[in-house]
């Protein structure tokens, strides 16, 4: 196998060295001070994802974003490009509109001022009637700035923020084999849980749980500290990489039918042909790797056509600060994305998206780390709130879930005496290099400003 040489940008996700060892207080889980310092020195600094490309077809459909104390309406324009617009009217400041549509102009409620798709104020009742001039024309809706990637429309209320493609350096880079463009949502679920954002932040920057929360993942991926690849980028995301075949220390009980069978079977290779477990997971691993760029067109993967060798099997997670994680695999493409409650700083809201490709003759997809089926098709919100669990039971064969379990026990600990400051393994670098870019953002020193 060819040695996979890192991106030049790449510092060791492992390396303690990395790190200037900064104290993680329990404070910043929940306190209302913090929350304060992070909406004013974070969230309006960084990009933020509005939603996908997908849901603006024709012109005139719009998203709507509310993110603590703001609301973004995200517009498709006539000529096909996308505008974003903070959600108050210029006239008085009334809200404009609450919920994705469409629609040719957006008509303030409160005194009837009409603005178009392009902000500029189209119509007002009594145009004659203003000392300072007729603001028809002329007045125009605040803008932010907005680009795309992945199929994803992102935006920021910083003007002096980094170009979207600097700031989400090297992502796009990494992953520019894949068509993430093409993926279609299959599930997409949102949840409002009773712990600060920055479990998920912690949590997705290390797979050091796996085996304790997960027991079901490492059979299909190997998540061994000493198999994976760990990586760091200056601007703040982090990722792993992790090998796509059942890891050797985690097996399944004797006779018990193993998932890693059935993807060797799907590419036409017999899991009995190995003489043992070690081989079928090592070779099999190999073997799988082969068949898949020799079959791919085939069996009509076609989006398989500019993926690398580790694109076809690996199982890469990268989480983009501060609050984005995806895992960009061979056949789904899955985001998530986690947001502070606006008021309180022991809440916030948890979205997970799932993306698959369509493949000639599937009609539906199987997440290789859950038993539902899903339709390819575009799925529709479905918004729960956790509370006792009671509400997601439904969906309890998904990973996610069993992350949601641990959002009480997680809240009540950070109150704890009994608890002072993280005893970090190297594999846990990551968490700890979060908590240090949150730390730059806070004191005004963010990554990639010159």
């Amino acid at each position: 196998m060819t040695k996979i040489e890192p991106h030049p940008l790449t510092m060791d996700g492992k390396d303690v060295t990395n790190l200037r060892g900064d104290s993680i207080s329990q404070e910043r889980y929940y306190d209302s001070n913090f929350m304060k310092q992070e909406w004013e020195h974070l969230w309006t600094k960084i990009w933020h994802i509005a939603g996908r490309e997908q849901q603006l077809q024709e012109a005139g459909d719009y998203i709507v974003h509310d993110f603590m104390h703001e609301s973004v309406i995200i517009i498709r324009q006539r000529d096909g490009s996308v505008r974003g617009f903070y959600n108050a009217c210029g006239h008085r400041a009334a809200r404009l509109v609450w919920e994705n549509s469409s629609q040719d102009s957006f008509f303030c409620p409160y005194h009837g001022w009409q603005w178009g798709l392009d902000g500029v104020l189209e119509a007002c009742p009594d145009q004659d009637d203003f000392p300072q001039g007729d603001p028809v024309g002329k007045a125009t809706l605040v803008e932010v700035r907005v680009d795309t990637w992945a199929g994803l429309i992102w935006y920021t209320m910083d003007d002096e923020a980094p170009d979207l493609m600097k700031y989400l350096e090297p992502t796009p880079e990494l992953y520019k084999g894949h068509q993430f463009d093409k993926a279609v949502r299959v599930h997409w679920i949102r949840v409002e849980l009773d712990a600060n954002w920055k479990f998920w932040s912690d949590n997705f920057n290390e797979s050091y749980h796996t085996r304790t929360v997960h027991p079901q993942v490492p059979p299909i991926i190997d998540q061994d500290h000493f198999t994976s690849r760990y990586e760091m980028f200056p601007m703040g995301h982090n990722r792993i990489v992790q090998m796509g075949r059942p890891s050797l220390r985690d097996r399944l009980p004797e006779g018990q039918p193993h998932p890693f069978d059935e993807q060797l079977r799907a590419w036409d290779l017999d899991p009995d042909s190995y003489p043992d477990f070690e081989t079928k997971a090592m070779q099999g691993w190999l073997d799988l790797k082969a068949a898949k760029r020799k079959l791919w067109k085939e069996k009509g993967f076609l989006h398989y056509e500019n993926l690398s060798d580790e694109d076809l099997t690996e199982s890469p997670f990268g989480v983009l600060f501060p609050n984005v994680a995806i895992a960009p695999g061979a056949d789904s493409f899955l985001v998530w994305r986690w947001e502070p409650h606006p008021t309180d700083p022991e809440k916030c809201f948890f979205d997970q998206w799932t993306m698959a490709y369509p493949v000639e003759g599937m009609e539906a997809f199987v997440n290789r780390t859950a038993l539902n089926t899903m339709e390819l098709k575009e799925a529709e919100l479905d918004f729960r709130v956790y509370g006792d669990g009671s509400s997601v039971q439904d969906l309890s064969d998904q990973v996610v879930f069993q992350d949601w379990q641990l959002t009480q026990g997680q809240r009540t600990g950070w109150h704890s005496r009994g608890y002072q400051e993280p005893y970090f393994a190297a594999q846990e670098t990551r968490v700890h290099r979060f908590h240090e870019v949150l730390n730059d953002y806070l004191s005004g020193n963010p990554p990639g400003r010159e």
